[in-house]
């Protein structure tokens, strides 16, 4: 699948999805070499409050990350740091990954073995229960746990693993590049827009298309046309349809409109799009319903399947949307991502990325995504993990003076939500640290 034009310019992820097992990207080190930009881009206008490097960057070795240097530009909310703290916020979040590296094990393979049962489980248990669903508390049981079972699938389990967070196990059926998840998206679709470009180039206007997912307009960076005034409708009609707006976003339309995607790779993707579609629809709303018509619930079973599924998809989307646009989190200009180095990249994880607080449950049922700040810092460690390490981020945030964005779901979701309204019309202000 062929990336835009300005992804290619700038890094190279671990893997990419024309070949099997495309994991998250995370920043390669190489010395003092290298920085994230290309030099012969175009730079960015500068934000106010933005602090401006006297000296040019690195000379740019592409897919690398210095471990020494400086942006040329720094986000306001980390303008304060000097470069040697952020090389020590680097050397701090290396040691706090390959600690929780080298105490994984056992217990950790046999938690993800016990969730894809637990999932399993409530998913056969939910499509029993609905080919009695004429039958009002068989109906509410099995569309329940089928709910449950999907967001387990699509939350905890799915997303993680086609992170790479499993494998370590070198178990071939929990694995990124064999996993097939229960969303409507390939899942070398997704992890091609999902790991290779938004982990890579998390909240920079003009690289991460996740800002608004071509649909919405998320940034006052991004310039305001009219039928930015229907935001707040498309977001609500995006929500029960999450599955399948995720699904038309990575078939990458711009790109192909403009030039950058072949229509080679836009016609493989199409194929891998309609038999996934095709093998969804029949799981969902063929096979299902068809076998509960033979106790006379084939309609009710139909309205479980479809009932579960916006479920899910407004789950789903919730988590998501709050992970990423609350006010609070920050977006960045290339000109801040232009000789980042890998301390620089830590940082702007930790800035451009917000979480929920709440119960053990509710952070289940997340898919640990609760710990957005966590994830988008390791995007590959395993996901039960995040609690563990979310006190020693947060710490170290409070440390070095930066922002750790956090707050129960109701009041992220309003603060998405509000967002979302003033940025349908002119303006919309300012990024809240920008």
């Amino acid at each position: 699948m062929t990336a835009t034009a300005n992804h290619h310019s700038t890094g190279t992820p671990h893997a990419t999805t024309g070949a099997p097992g495309a994991k998250s990207w995370a920043p390669p080190t190489d010395g003092k070499a290298g920085g994230a930009g290309t030099a012969g881009d175009a730079p960015a206008v500068v934000p106010a409050g933005a602090v401006r490097s006297a000296a040019p960057a690195a000379k740019i070795r592409p897919g690398m990350l210095a471990t020494e240097g400086r942006p040329l530009v720094r986000p306001p909310a980390a303008a304060h740091l000097s470069d040697a703290q952020v090389a020590e916020i680097g050397r701090e979040l290396d040691a706090l990954r390959d600690a929780v590296l080298a105490k994984r094990g056992a217990a950790d393979a046999a938690y993800i073995r016990r969730m894809i049962r637990l999932q399993r489980v409530l998913e056969i248990g939910g499509r029993a229960a609905l080919l009695g669903s004429r039958n009002k508390v068989a109906w509410v049981a099995g569309t329940t746990m089928l709910s449950f079972a999907k967001i387990l699938e699509n939350m905890e389990i799915g997303h993680n693993v086609l992170h790479g967070q499993w494998d370590w196990m070198r178990d071939p059926d929990i694995h990124s590049s064999t996993w097939e998840w229960d969303f409507v998206t390939p899942s070398r679709s997704w992890q091609h827009t999902h790991n290779d470009l938004h982990h890579r180039w998390t909240n920079v206007v003009g690289k991460d298309n996740d800002i608004g997912y071509n649909l919405l307009r998320m940034d006052p960076a991004q310039p305001w046309k009219p039928l930015n005034l229907g935001n707040p409708l498309y977001n609500a009609i995006l929500a029960p349809f999450f599955e399948w707006g995720i699904a038309i976003y990575d078939l990458e339309l711009e790109d192909f409109k403009e030039g950058r995607k072949s229509r080679e790779a836009m016609k493989r993707d199409l194929k891998a799009l309609g038999r996934k579609a095709v093998k969804q629809f029949t799981k969902d709303y063929a096979a299902t319903p068809a076998a509960a018509m033979l106790t006379g619930s084939g309609r009710q079973a139909l309205l479980g399947t479809l009932t579960a599924n916006a479920v899910r998809n407004i789950w789903a989307h919730a988590v998501i949307f709050c992970g990423h646009f609350p006010e609070g989190t920050d977006t960045f200009s290339e000109d801040m991502v232009e000789g980042e180095t890998r301390g620089d990249w830590y940082v702007r994880q930790m800035i451009g990325s917000a979480n929920i607080s709440g119960s053990n449950f509710m952070h289940l049922m997340t898919g640990n995504l609760s710990h957005q700040v966590e994830h988008h810092l390791f995007p590959d460690l395993p996901s039960n993990r995040y609690a563990e390490v979310a006190p020693k981020v947060k710490d170290l945030c409070r440390r070095y003076g930066l922002p750790y964005n956090e707050g129960p779901l109701l009041k992220q979701v309003g603060s998405t939500w509000g967002k979302i309204f003033r940025l349908a019309l002119p303006g919309g202000g300012k990024p809240a640290r920008s």
